[in-house]
């Protein structure tokens, strides 16, 4: 098999590009793969990194208005259209795959004017603009949540795939998780902010850290993020909780799938693969979207599951020590409720998305 795969700008994009590649190849070592994708964005290298060859066009986002630079915009979209089509004759690839980005535009728009199959790959519930856009034509629109379908009304053929999941996610033992980290009966609580961390979530935090006083039965694991590491031990130091006993404090989580798995609840943002990694693990969670993102899709990922029981959603304006407490306090101290969260959360949950996937692309050719 030969596949072409488009996604780019942000590692949300790019990295379940990479998991359907690699998947492909464990699958059949003989597949053939080529990315597509920009200098500027996180593909050029996260993309050859991880051992794939890419080439790159140049494309930027469209807006409604007519400026001097949307014009431009519009002239590197069609002329980037020309050079994917380019690529395609050249590579001969039996599917394209696009998985959201500016790139993903020009590079299915070309596949399917040549009557190449295409499967676009959606990781949030509210579509990204060339997502809705492709979804019209490409010969299958792959959904990560079952909410995606009332905003894909004119896709030609939907599926239902979930999100890749890392395996290490799904295949960590709990109980050795747990005993690796010196958990025992307490209750581990996650807060994490992402990569590069959040203020808002990280301020609260400290606050939480400190009412717990020395409680035994609770313990938290914080990662505040690379850059804020130093910011926030000094004022754990002048809070007088930078030794607590209960709570540990990390710049950075690198054996998440092993934390993921001990924990008993996460607090953290709602990004389309956190959402689905800890909905695969049943995992109950407190969602504080980002409101910094396009199209507010972080909160339209926690909704997803906080409106059928498996999250909590606190919007960013309304979080702090009282609204933190006591979504925690109304699952940490209701083991009934904690288990019907773990039902509700794993019922949004797809853990097959590569197989399904991989065996449409199968199908398509």
């Amino acid at each position: 098999m030969r596949i072409l795969l488009a996604g780019g700008g942000t590692a949300g994009h790019i990295n379940p590009a990479l998991a359907i590649a690699d998947y492909a190849v464990a699958k059949d070592p003989s597949t053939k793969i080529l990315f597509v994708g920009t200098e500027r964005g996180l593909e050029s290298s996260l993309v050859p990194k991880a051992g794939y060859d890419i080439k790159y066009v140049k494309v930027q986002g469209l807006s409604k208005k007519l400026t001097i630079d949307n014009i431009k915009s519009l002239f590197n979209m069609l002329t980037a259209k020309s050079k994917c089509r380019k690529i395609i004759k050249d590579f001969a690839p039996d599917v394209v795959v696009g998985t959201g980005g500016y790139v993903c535009a020009p590079a299915v728009m070309a596949a399917n004017s040549m009557g190449i199959p295409t499967l676009i790959h959606e990781q949030n519930v509210f579509p990204g603009s060339a997502i809705r856009l492709l979804s019209k034509k490409s010969t299958i629109t792959a959904i990560s949540f079952d909410d995606s379908r009332k905003y894909l009304t004119d896709a030609k053929n939907i599926v239902f795939t979930g999100n890749p999941i890392r395996p290490e996610i799904l295949t960590t033992d709990r109980n050795a998780a747990r005993a690796a980290l010196g958990i025992g009966n307490e209750k581990l609580v996650l807060i994490f902010g992402g990569s590069l961390g959040a203020g808002a979530i990280n301020s609260v935090a400290l606050e939480y850290i400190k009412s717990l006083g020395s409680a035994k039965n609770i313990r938290v694991l914080f990662a505040t993020g690379q850059r804020n590491y130093d910011e926030i031990m000094a004022k754990a130091k002048e809070m007088g909780i930078a030794d607590s006993p209960c709570a540990t404090i990390v710049p950075y989580i690198h054996n998440m799938s092993e934390v993921m798995n001990a924990a008993d609840i996460a607090v953290c943002r709602s990004g389309a693969i956190t959402v689905s990694e800890l909905s695969a693990l049943s995992k109950p969670a407190i969602f504080v979207p980002s409101p910094n993102v396009t199209n507010n899709h972080q909160e339209y990922n926690a909704r997803a599951i906080s409106d059928k029981g498996g999250a909590i959603t606190i919007l960013e304006r309304d979080f702090n020590l009282d609204s933190l407490t006591r979504a925690l306090d109304s699952v940490l101290c209701d083991d009934s409720a904690m288990h019907k969260m773990s039902i509700q959360s794993a019922s949004v949950s797809c853990v097959d998305a590569l197989d399904i996937i991989y065996s449409k692309l199968k199908e398509l050719i």
